[in-house]
């Protein structure tokens, strides 16, 4: 009888001792699920804060690079308000008709430096354009203030790739091939035109300083996009 009660007495030490045993496994895997969780919640709150900071850095390093860039081109827009463009031709811009229309235009110079026009512009917030856009698009984007950069196959790589370049800097200007112009590159803007040799030619600077938003744009402050793209 004594040998009895001690085999159930063990067997339930060992039941309880087994029972123990589960229920601390129990309380380490709660433990570990805790920790994991807790370890994965805090990662993915500092990477998407290190994603939310990069973004907003990169945002500021935008909003500088674009006040920096703003400020340099007011500056040298001043600078060049009492020089001239040598060489350059002009149209009186008040003669230059500006009515829309919606079939092709026969402009009397190529390319064309103002007149009658399409309703919807050609995007010039710096677009560069490898194939030829339609010249009545391009017009109505002269009306807003862009200068037009056109060069045909005579242009050097080496210029093009510079003038890409300085265009895809600027907002209103765009830049497209006109295999019809006589200059291998070419500068337009409303009722202004000067053909240069090269993209290092400094009235190249100059052109773009006094006409981006010059006094002779028709329409200021209208929009370089939202309009026809390639």
């Amino acid at each position: 009888m004594g040998s009895s009660n001690s085999s159930s007495n063990a067997r339930k030490a060992r039941i309880e001792e087994m029972r123990r045993a589960d229920r601390a496994r129990e309380r380490r895997n709660r433990t570990i699920a805790i920790v994991v969780s807790a370890a994965v919640v805090a990662g993915l709150v500092g990477f998407g804060s290190y994603l939310f900071i990069t973004d907003q850095n990169e945002k500021k390093e935008e909003a500088a690079r674009v006040a920096a860039e703003q400020k340099r081109q007011d500056k040298a827009r001043k600078d060049a308000a009492g020089k001239s463009v040598e060489g350059e031709k002009s149209w009186d811009a008040k003669k230059l008709g500006r009515t829309h229309v919606t079939k092709p235009v026969d402009y009397p110079m190529t390319p064309p430096v103002g007149g009658d026009h399409d309703q919807v512009w050609m995007n010039c917030n710096g677009d560069v354009y490898e194939k030829a856009v339609p010249d009545r698009h391009a017009v109505h984007s002269l009306e807003h203030g862009a200068v037009w950069v056109t060069y045909n196959a005579q242009a050097k790589p080496a210029d093009l790739k510079a003038l890409r370049a300085k265009v895809s800097a600027t907002p209103y200007s765009l830049m497209s091939p006109v295999n019809e112009q006589k200059g291998a590159l070419m500068l337009s803007a409303w009722g202004k035109q000067l053909t240069v040799d090269s993209a290092k030619d400094p009235r190249v600077d100059l052109f773009f300083a006094k006409y981006v938003q010059g006094k002779q744009t028709p329409e200021p402050g209208a929009a370089c996009t939202g309009g026809m793209a390639q």
